[in-house]
């Protein structure tokens, strides 16, 4: 006769097998330095950067419901705050990513204080104007070149790295480390209580206002934790640049357009949704990016096959046929046979 136990657990053989596979593949990005070309090292260091700002966007909104078409505004704050700290104070490059992080974080606070009084349609509309003002602002800001914007100093790249290969292998390095820092935080978030408490804002606030849940404080917690790992984004993706306008820093297009597409095709409210976007993406923008115009009909064209089709994105359809988490945050109940 035999007696049966059952344990609580989050994890599978599948997301086991992914773990270690990741393990594989980080150690091999790490390693991108001595096996890659300088194009390949600079293509890797964009996919990461978006793989950032795509991974935060889905946090706000497919977590927390913010739906925020106006993230570019701590890209751009970001990228400004390096400039600033870099030019003005002395301060290493490297030293001031984590704080333009922090600068970032601040600046949040009162801008969640005013926008989250709209809701729905209305908050989107409110983060696109806030991120207007912050680019209509720094436009003013001659010591930072107006609205032509300006160059980070020869002195101020040279300090980062005594030669050319080695800065460019930094920028890299800290582009990957920026993906895995995003992808970490939030994950351990989301295991965590408060985790629990956002998983149950976004299927259904009415029922987790019920149970007793703060949903303006959780709300207020991710948007400006999401802002300064944001930021810190937008500092790397303008050091990795060298120069900064108005225009190039408050991109809607480039920071928020193409981010949402990345997150919608991969899977909005899954960790590994994003993961499948940017690489959808970018394979698209290098096998189109020789037809002009014809490239930006063609990623709208299959955002909408794709809303259509599989409204749950590309990961949602493997995630239904296969029942394969490489995140795994759901419990489950493990039955184990005993003699």
């Amino acid at each position: 006769m035999s007696d049966a136990t059952y344990s609580i657990s989050r994890s599978s053989s599948a997301s086991r097998a992914g773990a270690v596979i990741g393990v594989l593949v980080l150690v091999g990005l790490i390693a991108a330095p001595w096996w890659a070309g300088r194009a390949d090292l600079r293509l890797f260091s964009e996919i990461f950067l978006y793989l950032s700002l795509a991974c935060l966007w889905n946090l706000l909104a497919g977590y927390a419901g913010l739906v925020s078409v106006g993230q570019q505004a701590f890209v751009g704050f970001g990228g400004y705050m390096l400039f600033a700290l870099a030019m003005f104070t002395g301060m290493s490059p490297l030293a001031a990513i984590p704080l333009a992080g922090v600068l970032g974080a601040l600046i949040a606070v009162p801008v969640a204080l005013l926008i989250f009084r709209l809701r729905g349609a209305y908050f989107a509309i409110g983060t696109w104007v806030i991120a207007e003002v912050f680019r209509l602002s720094f436009a003013q800001v001659s010591a930072l070149g107006g609205g032509s914007g300006t160059s980070l100093p020869i002195a101020v790249v040279k300090s980062m790295a005594s030669s050319r290969s080695m800065r460019e292998a930094t920028t890299y390095w800290l582009a990957l480390g920026m993906a895995v820092l995003v992808l970490t935080a939030i994950y351990l978030l989301l295991r965590s209580r408060k985790g629990l408490a956002l998983t149950a804002i976004r299927d259904s606030e009415m029922a987790s206002q019920s149970f007793g849940i703060d949903i303006w404080r959780n709300k207020f917690f991710v948007y400006v934790g999401a802002a300064g790992l944001t930021a810190m984004t937008g500092a790397l993706i303008f050091l990795q640049k060298l120069r900064i306008s108005p225009d190039a820093a408050f991109s809607v297009n480039d920071w928020t357009a193409f981010v949402i597409f990345i997150v919608v095709i991969g899977g909005i409210g899954t960790l590994e949704g994003p993961i499948i976007g940017v690489i959808v993406f970018f394979l698209l923008r290098e096998l189109l990016a020789d037809l002009g115009t014809t490239y930006l009909l063609i990623l709208g064209l299959v955002a909408i096959v794709v809303m259509l089709k599989a409204p749950k994105g590309i990961w949602g359809i493997i995630k239904d046929r296969t029942g394969l988490e490489l995140f795994p945050l759901s419990r489950r109940v493990v039955k184990t046979e005993k003699d």
